[in-house]
C-alpha cells in the first residue's frame, strides 16, 4: 500500500461544484488523506474558496476556471501539481466531452490522472498516447479488480467481534460518505480505533483503506466483496470498531442500494442520512421520496438491526430551521437527528454506545 499522500491534486469539476454532480469534488474538499488537494476547476465559480461555497468556511483551496488557469497557479504557490482527480460524479458516471479535453490538457502537463468514471480513460487510444508521451499515469478507480481476484460470499463475516455501524440513506449523493468520516474522526476522537469501509469511489480517493467499488462489480460477487472488505478491515488493522459506507437507497429506482450491505457486511446499527427538503429521489422528478418512516420500517425488516439515529443533509434549509427540522425527525420518529456538518455527532455517538461499551477504549 503506497504512502499518503500521493501528491498534489487539482480537482476537476467544470459546471458541477455545489450541485449534486459534483459530489466527488465536495468529499475531496472535505476531506482526503490521498492526496493534497491544491484546487478545483470551476469556471462557473472561479475565484471563490471552494470550502467557503460548500460549507461556508473557507478551506484555502481556490477555484480556477481552467485546469490551465490551476496548472499556472499551482507553482506561484509553491506546490506544483502533480495529479488532475475528476471529481464529477454525473448520472450514469459518463463522460462530457469537454471534460476530456481538460484531460488531454493535463496529461500534456504531465500530470497523472484519476477518474471514478464509467468511462475508462485508458480505453481512449489518444489519451493513452498523451500519458506514454509526458510520463503520466491513468487510473480509472472503477474499473473493477480481475475476476479471479474477487470474492464470494462464504460466511467469514461471523468471525468479525466488533461493531460494525452502516451509514446509509434515503436517497443517493445525500450525504452519507461525508456523514461516515465525520462519523469516524468521532469515534478516533473519542478513544476507538475505527476504520471506514468505502463502497465507492470518492472514498477511494479520500484514502479509505479498505473500499471496494461496488457499483462497478459483477453482480454475483457484490456480496462477498463487501464481506471480505469489512473483514480486512478488522483482521489486517486491529480496528475496535468498523464503519461501512451506504450506496444508493433501499427505494431510489436507478441506484437501489444497501441491500448487499446488509445482508452481507451484516451491521450492528445503522445510522441514516436524510434531506428533509428533498421531495423526489435525485435526478429523478416524478419519482417521490419515499416517507422517511417507511424507509426506516425496510432497513429493519431487512435487518433485523435498529435504525439507531438519522443524520440530516441541510440542502434547501437555511441554517436557522436546521434545528427544527431536526426536532420535527425526532418527533416522527423516535430517534436522535442531528446536522453533522453543522453539529457534529454527539447524539449518533450516544445512540452507539450500547455496542462502544465491549470495546475498551485504545
Amino acid at each position: 500500500m503506497s504512502a499518503l499522500p500521493e501528491g498534489n491534486a487539482i480537482v476537476y469539476c467544470q459546471g458541477a461544484f455545489g450541485t449534486t454532480n459534483g459530489k466527488t469534488a465536495h468529499g475531496l474538499v472535505r476531506h482526503t488523506r490521498r492526496y493534497r488537494v491544491l484546487s478545483v476547476v470551476d469556471a462557473r465559480h472561479a475565484g471563490a474558496d471552494a470550502g467557503a461555497l460548500l460549507d461556508g468556511r473557507a478551506a484555502g483551496i481556490p477555484i480556477h476556471a481552467s485546469v490551465d488557469a490551476a496548472l499556472a497557479a499551482a507553482p506561484a504557490a509553491g506546490t506544483p501539481a502533480t495529479h488532475l482527480v475528476v471529481g464529477l460524479a454525473p448520472d450514469g458516471g459518463r463522460l462530457p466531452p469537454m471534460a476530456r479535453t481538460e484531460i488531454a490538457a493535463a496529461l500534456r502537463a504531465g500530470l497523472h490522472v484519476d477518474s471514478g468514471l464509467h468511462d475508462f480513460l485508458t480505453e481512449d487510444a489518444e489519451l493513452r498516447a498523451l500519458a506514454a508521451a509526458s510520463g503520466a499515469r491513468i487510473r480509472d478507480v472503477r474499473r473493477p479488480p480481475d475476476r479471479s481476484q474477487l470474492h464470494f460470499f462464504s460466511g467469514k463475516i461471523e468471525e468479525v467481534t466488533v461493531p460494525k455501524f452502516a451509514v446509509l440513506g434515503t436517497d443517493s449523493a445525500i450525504g452519507k460518505r461525508t456523514t461516515a468520516w465525520i462519523l469516524v474522526d468521532a469515534l478516533q476522537a473519542a478513544g476507538w480505533k475505527t476504520e471506514l469501509v468505502g463502497t465507492g469511489q470518492t472514498a477511494w480517493m479520500q484514502g479509505a483503506r479498505h473500499s471496494i467499488i461496488l457499483d462497478s462489480l459483477v453482480n454475483d460477487f457484490v456480496a462477498g466483496e463487501i464481506e471480505h472488505a469489512v473483514w480486512s478491515a478488522w483482521k489486517e488493522s486491529g480496528a475496535q470498531v468498523i464503519v461501512i459506507e451506504g450506496q444508493g437507497s433501499l427505494m431510489n429506482p436507478a441506484y437501489p442500494g444497501g441491500f448487499e450491505i446488509l445482508a452481507a457486511g451484516r451491521p450492528d446499527a445503522v445510522v441514516l442520512q436524510h434531506a428533509p427538503a428533498r421531495r423526489e429521489y435525485d435526478g429523478f422528478p416524478g419519482y417521490p421520496l419515499h416517507p422517511l418512516p417507511t424507509q426506516i420500517q425496510a432497513i429493519e425488516l431487512l435487518s433485523s438491526k435498529p435504525v439507531v439515529a438519522v443524520t440530516v443533509n441541510h440542502e434547501d434549509l437555511a441554517a436557522a430551521d436546521v434545528p427544527a427540522a431536526c426536532a420535527a425527525i425526532r418527533r416522527e420518529t423516535g430517534l436522535p437527528a442531528c446536522d453533522p456538518l453543522l453539529d457534529g455527532v454527539a447524539p449518533v455517538l450516544d445512540a452507539l454506545r450500547p455496542w462502544l461499551k465491549s470495546q475498551p477504549h485504545a
